[in-house]
């Protein structure tokens, strides 16, 4: 890995980490292939961040990961960096790929806790150093909205988030939605925390800050990723539904269902949720819908879930409860406790 300083300012300081993804690539004017460049350079390729009034130092991954080869090691190393640099720095911003952000903004939510400082997470549709490329606006709003400072010093947006084509989304309430067009993610259930036009306007009331700054960050690094995931759909068979549920290594299976929390009402389907249960298999019930939440209390279907012992996930993304369930079956073993939480809300993942 390298760690090169980019500007030296008194102001305030922010550390951008390249982890990959297409934000980073050059064109190489010999090959005409798309290639990492060197982060060192970063001023050259955007010298609009030599105007804010900050220090700004890069850390590069090295290797670099694809977005789709991402996984939970990954995230340990990130939360580790931000760790080690959490006194250094007044703010981060983390270039990503698009397709696995909101996974990995998703686990840094739960990982950092007492975050009092910005953790953005951005990247692009179009690399760096295409003429037509988002990055560039996408990066210097992040870099803008990371170092931004309240009238008492204190950072203005203390979150895990994900800023992508002028919106602020807090991380593990987006999802992406789009592989063309700029606009890739969306934050369904919770309007954005800020929106970039001629200013940057903050969605102050909703924006989640401690309350008493100056307490240290802890990192969890602790995961369990024995998680797997069953998307209901018509058609689907008694093995493979039990192939998901009973499987020696599952200890939690998270059951995306339809509208408001609905599923096969079938015998069998529900005696294979309650064979689960009876092993001690952790059950939790998300909707397939983008917008909505999950209610097991409405329709016959969703109350013989409930009684077979399937938790509710409330208006959760997929994406942030794999990450809260690696997160709290990594800190504990029990797994009752752990479900006990599912329906909290801890990092402003689901709605109060």
């Amino acid at each position: 890995m390298t760690d090169n300083t980019l500007k030296a300012q008194d102001k305030s300081s922010i550390l951008i980490i390249y982890t990959g993804g297409t934000i980073g690539m050059k064109e190489d004017p010999a090959d005409q292939t798309l290639k990492p460049f060197d982060f060192s350079q970063i001023m050259e390729e955007v010298p609009e961040l030599r105007k804010f009034a900050c220090r700004i130092d890069s850390y590069t991954f090295d290797p670099l990961i694809d977005s789709s080869d991402v996984e939970p090691a990954m995230w340990q190393e990130l939360a580790g960096l931000i760790g080690r640099s959490y006194d250094e720095y007044d703010g981060f911003v983390v270039l990503h790929g698009t397709d696995t952000m909101s996974f990995t903004a998703s686990a840094l939510s739960f990982m950092l806790d007492g975050l009092e400082k910005p953790v953005v997470f951005t990247g692009s549709q179009l690399p760096i150093g295409r003429p037509r490329t988002d990055g560039k606006e996408n990066l210097v709003s992040a870099v803008e909205i990371a170092s931004a400072k309240d009238a008492d010093g204190h950072a203005l947006v203390p979150e895990v988030t994900v800023y992508f084509d002028a919106r602020l989304l807090r991380g593990n309430r987006t999802t992406k939605v789009n592989a063309e067009h700029f606009d890739a993610f969306r934050s369904p259930n919770l309007p954005p925390l800020a929106e970039a036009g001629i200013n940057i306007r903050y969605n102050t009331g909703i924006i989640r800050r401690p309350a008493a700054f100056g307490h240290p960050l802890k990192v969890m690094p602790e995961l369990d990723t024995r998680v797997s995931i069953l998307k209901v759909h018509p058609g689907i068979t008694p093995q493979v539904v039990s192939n998901i549920l009973l499987g020696a290594e599952t200890r939690a299976v998270i059951i995306e269902t339809y509208g408001s929390g609905n599923a096969i009402s079938k015998d069998w389907f529900i005696n294979l949720l309650k064979v689960a249960g009876d092993m001690g298999k952790i059950l939790v019930n998300v909707t397939q819908c983008l917008y909505g939440s999950v209610n097991m209390d409405i329709y016959a279907t969703g109350r013989r879930l409930k009684e077979a012992g399937v938790v509710s996930g409330r208006d959760s993304t997929t994406e942030s409860m794999l990450a809260k369930l690696f997160h709290l079956m990594g800190i504990s073993r029990d797994n009752a406790w752990v479900k006990s939480r599912l329906e909290e809300n801890l990092k402003g993942e689901i709605s109060e």
